[in-house]
């Protein structure tokens, strides 16, 4: 099944309207946003990788997630429509960009052909206070 997954920020906008799946990950993930020593970094990068693998409940989510797109895939429609997973947190540089990595990885070792575009991680960093 072809897969298309997005990163992005809601804070640059709204998510992708053609999503069928969307993990918001704003209020129930840590935010690396607010260690000084990652904001600037995006999710390319290994330390904010590690950061984001190691929060409480991503592993979770990530198999979940693959567990819903492997039902995906097995209904009627599935050779005929691409799946759309919309992945987003805050900024979209660091939580949805690394989930939408990792989960891409995963569903290609799965066999599944997958198009990761992160729409807001090129984007500037914006400002806000902790919660």
């Amino acid at each position: 099944m072809d897969i298309r997954i997005t990163s992005f920020g809601h804070l640059h906008g709204p998510r992708p309207a053609d999503a069928h799946i969307v993990l918001d990950l704003r209020q129930h993930f840590r935010d690396p946003h607010f260690d000084p020593s990652l904001r600037t970094l995006t999710a390319r990068h290994r330390k904010v990788i590690r950061a984001v693998k190691r929060t409480p409940g991503i592993e979770q989510l990530l198999a979940a997630t693959v567990a819903q797109t492997q039902a995906y895939a097995r209904g009627p429609g599935a050779g005929q429509h691409p799946l759309h997973i919309a992945v987003g947190c805050a900024g979209g540089k660091h939580r949805a960009g690394v989930t939408a990595y990792l989960l891409a990885r995963r569903l290609r070792r799965r066999g599944h052909q997958v198009a990761l575009h992160h729409r807001d991680l090129h984007r500037p960093v914006v400002e806000r206070a902790a919660a």
